[in-house]
């Protein structure tokens, strides 16, 4: 692919996140910030990348340099200590990873399984300054920041933007990737943020008497983007916007949908390492070898015939797991195989087990975090289940797609965006979407799906439409790209107009910097 920025003009894009893969990650935040930086920097942009060092990553072997960088930030009335280490991914883009033990050196990145950690406002406060403190060192134009856990940093930023003068012309870009999480902490915890008590209002970061870190970010970025376009007009409803809908409705002409996209270097038959036999659109063969060696895998009778739904998913209420409370027993009592993998909530790992000892031939289930098991599933399965109750963007569904496996999803969020139903009639569409939030829709759509697996003329059109649906990361790379130059287009205006961006928001000068007052 042509550059479509040259070097000499190359804009620098610095990415924030708690999770990049492969060094650290839980779901598709992970998978999107080890993907789409390398599709940025196929466009000619240069790109780095910043997240806590976690004991997992320090662990893993992955080959990191001491930067020989030490910085303190403010945290409450005291300085905390950080360093800076340094990865790469993708061969050359950097990975600037804030090493501060105190915060990171954890078994797991969030909580345990019996919560969050307690100190959670405290390490993301940190890791907020930390972003800023690095981004000093070599200032970027775009400063994009992920979900909650990297907001703060925006707001920081905009707030208190004289503390940060290297970064002053810097354009700011908050990506929510669900909407679920929003980083809500008491608020005897806003001494941590060293931020005046006039930003803790329902204008800024007050949210029901509580500090939303992600509502810092919203309110103060310049550009906000959600994880596809169906999800940026859901979340400005009180049915998806879980409390921020009159934010996203305030920030409306702020607020863009990208659609994910697929890293084809990891997620393609053709040359995919942990899957049985590789195959393609013109040799299909290798798919059967997938599936008896997924039938195997989860101790199911092989038989090709036999239709074998899978599921990789987080077990919450959010995947539509009350709806498969109510489904799978028929499902599976009717002949169909299941193999899922996930992890989550107790509720849903008790009734699986029990599923599975009720029908031990038609029920695999593994209740873990297994990479090399979730390509074989997205390979060997014939049809793979999304019934969401909410989804912002998705991405198996769209691996799925590239394996010939056919989605089975709710209309919501990318989910909407990415699957076309498919028309018997005029053989158009990639999978079966249902609309309603209901167990007997539900139950349609997989009985449509089955029928059509019969008649095996029809299902060999389907698996063609699917294999060749284009979702790379190229396209939403360029919208990125786009929004980017479209915001500091905007920032050139302001330097014409003779004030800079930040010093518009603020006053020439901060009343708190004149009074002399440390906040």
């Amino acid at each position: 692919m042509k550059p479509e920025v040259s070097s000499r003009q190359a804009l620098h894009v610095a990415m924030a996140s708690p999770e990049i893969a492969p060094f650290a990650k839980t779901g598709g935040l992970g998978d999107v910030l080890g993907s789409l930086p390398k599709a940025l920097q196929r466009l000619g942009l240069r790109v780095s990348l910043i997240m806590p060092a976690y004991r997992s990553v320090l662990r893993s072997g992955f080959p990191l340099t001491d930067t020989g960088v030490r910085f303190t930030v403010p945290i409450s009335n005291r300085q905390e200590p950080g360093s800076l280490l340094k990865g790469k991914m993708g061969g050359d883009i950097p990975v600037y990873l804030v090493r501060a033990d105190r915060y990171f050196d954890r078994n797991y990145l969030y909580g345990t399984a019996k919560g969050d950690y307690s100190d959670n406002a405290e390490r993301f406060t940190f890791f907020a300054r930390a972003i800023l403190e690095v981004l000093k060192l070599d200032p970027p134009s775009i400063v994009h920041a992920h979900d909650w856990q990297s907001a703060l940093a925006i707001a920081f930023l905009e707030t208190q933007h004289y503390l940060y003068p290297e970064l002053c012309s810097a354009k700011t870009v908050l990506t929510v990737h669900n909407l679920g999480h929003q980083g809500i902490f008491w608020h005897l915890d806003w001494h941590l943020l060293n931020l005046d008590w006039s930003f803790f209002t329902p204008r800024y970061l007050e949210f029901h008497g509580k500090i939303n870190f992600l509502k810092g970010g919203l309110v103060f970025a310049d550009a906000i983007t959600t994880v596809s376009p169906t999800y940026a007009e859901e979340v400005k409803t009180a049915d998806q916007g879980f409390g921020l809908e009159g934010v996203f409705q305030e920030r409306a002409a702020s607020l863009t949908g990208i659609l994910n996209g697929a890293d084809r270097d990891i997620w393609s038959p053709e040359t995919d390492p942990f899957i049985e036999k590789r195959y393609s659109l013109s040799d299909l063969s290798g798919k059967q070898a997938c599936k008896a060696d997924l039938q195997r895998c989860f101790c199911l009778p092989e038989n090709p015939h036999v239709p074998l739904i899978g599921m990789v998913s987080r077990l919450t209420a959010q995947k539509g797991f009350d709806l498969l409370k109510e489904t799978l027993g028929k499902l599976v009592s009717g002949g169909v195989q299941l193999a899922l993998l996930g992890t989550g909530d107790s509720r849903y790992r008790k009734f699986l087990t029990k599923l599975c000892m009720q029908y031990p031939d038609n029920v695999g289930v593994r209740i873990a975090f297994d990479e090399t098991l979730a390509h074989k599933i997205i390979a060997g399965a014939d049809l793979f289940l999304m019934p969401s109750r909410y989804e912002p963007g998705g991405l198996t569904q769209i691996y799925s797609l590239r394996y010939g496996t056919i989605p089975i999803v709710r209309a919501t969020g990318g989910l909407r965006d990415t699957i076309e139903e498919f028309d018997p009639e005029t053989r158009r569409g990639t999978g079966f979407v249902f609309d309603r939030y209901d167990a007997r829709d539900l139950l349609a759509a997989v009985e449509l799906a089955l029928g059509l697996f019969s008649q095996k003329e029809e299902w060999a059109a389907l698996m063609r439409n699917a294999m060749q649906a284009d979702f790379s990361w190229d396209q939403s790379a360029r919208a990125y790209l786009d929004l980017y130059r479209n915001l500091l287009d905007a920032n050139d205006a302001f330097r014409a107009g003779g004030l800079g961006r930040r010093e518009q928001f603020h006053g020439s000068s901060s009343v708190r910097e004149q009074k002399g007052e440390v906040i």
